[in-house]
């Protein structure tokens, strides 16, 4: 990549997570004129509103990762899958243009926005072949069947009772995923946090 194509891309990526870190017009055409750039270099580095944003969460989305070889080594698998569903719901609900992001990245693909969709997806993959594996997840259950269950709860209200409701379903998700009891033997996200 040429040093000039670098830098839009980088000051794209800046001006994209200051205009997603506030609420208002979080249009491609603000991020391009926060930016400095034409609308067509921004569509050429990222063709997509979904490649963007997971581009702009790309620490999150490493961190997500990186992070299943340690729960699968240190739990058990539908526990490993609770985990890291907890934690990629939390990221959702914190920025819900990641959310937004994630529900439409489960749809058709762009190069783009494949590599910085691919690698969580590989990730969710692996937890639940372990619980393949394991027996603990129902036969037929793949990584974008779980992605999609799970992308209505990113948009559960903010409020103490919305909290709760999302923590039920949540339940009521994994106990559809893994009915074999193990992944609900911990509290629901809220749960857990309003315990601790």
């Amino acid at each position: 990549m040429r040093s000039d194509a670098r830098s839009n891309r980088l000051r794209i990526l800046e001006a994209a997570a200051e205009v997603l870190a506030v609420p208002g017009d979080t249009s491609l055409k603000s991020i391009a004129r926060r930016a400095g750039v034409g609308q067509g270099t921004l569509y050429r580095h990222f063709p997509t509103r979904e490649s963007l944003v997971l581009q702009v969460y790309w620490e999150e989305v490493d961190e997500l990762v990186s992070a299943v070889p340690a729960l699968l080594s240190t739990l058990c698998p539908p526990l490993a899958l609770r985990a890291w569903l907890e934690r990629l719901l939390s990221v959702g609900r914190c920025t819900p243009e990641f959310a937004d992001a994630m529900s439409g990245a489960t749809g058709a693909l762009t190069e783009q926005c494949r590599q910085a969709y691919q690698p969580l997806l590989d990730a969710l993959s692996a937890l639940v072949a372990a619980n393949r594996t394991a027996g603990t997840i129902v036969p037929g259950t793949t990584a974008d069947d779980v992605l999609l269950l799970l992308g209505p709860l990113w948009r559960v209200g903010a409020d103490e009772r919305e909290r709760a409701r999302a923590g039920r379903l949540f339940t009521v998700l994994l106990r559809g995923l893994c009915p074999s009891g193990a992944a609900q033997d911990a509290p629901a996200p809220e749960e857990a946090r309003q315990a601790g």
